[in-house]
């Protein structure tokens, strides 16, 4: 057993691959039942933080190219148990149509982020491409970013905590136990929403609103 460990561990080194960083969710978090899960969480990732790091390297469909002025994009609508989350449900996941990435292409910057969250997580959702993706997009549409955060022009340091009661105020019903607010090397990396499994309304989420970064400013690049 030992050795199989440490196979795995030289594997995952060798291509890169990662596990969804939530801090500890690890218990739960490969397979599942599609369909069987207790909310979703919609990742809105700072794209400016994204490009500033390895994402450019990796970024073959020009989210980060410059002049596009991206700011919040959708990174994804993760379907979530209480404690841990599901991935890549299924054996063998549908490919994606091109009715599919159409209705991506609406709400999320890449085609190859659009097939990498249908295989994921999209797959754990019950929901077949194109429905997911509509999902994503009524989930995104419920979301009002705060006009502070929409596209800045120039960088700035804020706390966390003073990012989540911005969007608080931006959005009724939602609270700072139903989101969280993650950071990477001091910059804005996400903003996790949680919607109930029916996306017509925000969560509690204890579980997810643990994993934000609390103490402290972080830097929030001017969109590109």
């Amino acid at each position: 057993m030992r050795l199989l460990g440490l196979a795995l561990l030289a594997f995952f080194a060798a291509t890169g691959a990662q596990a969804q960083d939530y801090g500890g969710f690890r218990g739960r978090g490969a397979g599942g039942t599609p369909g069987s899960f207790d909310f979703y969480v919609l990742a809105l990732s700072w794209s400016p933080s994204y490009c500033a790091g390895p994402g450019a390297s990796r970024d073959a469909d020009g989210q980060c190219s410059p002049g596009r002025g991206l700011g919040f994009v959708v990174h994804g609508l993760w379907p979530q148990y209480t404690r841990g989350f599901p991935s890549n449900c299924g054996a063998f996941p549908r490919p994606l149509t091109r009715d599919a990435l159409s209705v991506a292409g609406e709400i999320m910057p890449s085609a190859g982020l659009a097939r990498h969250e249908w295989k994921t997580h999209g797959t754990c959702s019950g929901l077949d491409p194109v429905a997911y993706f509509k999902a994503v997009k009524q989930a995104r549409q419920a979301v009002t970013i705060p006009e502070a955060f929409r596209k800045p022009n120039s960088s700035q340091r804020v706390a966390p905590l003073e990012i989540a009661r911005q969007f608080v105020e931006a959005n009724q019903g939602l609270r700072t136990d139903m989101m969280a607010v993650t950071c990477k090397r001091s910059q804005l990396e996400e903003v996790r929403i949680c919607f109930d499994k029916d996306l017509k309304g925000f969560v509690s989420c204890p579980t997810v609103a643990r994993q934000g970064c609390r103490g402290g400013e972080v830097e929030i690049d001017a969109a590109r």
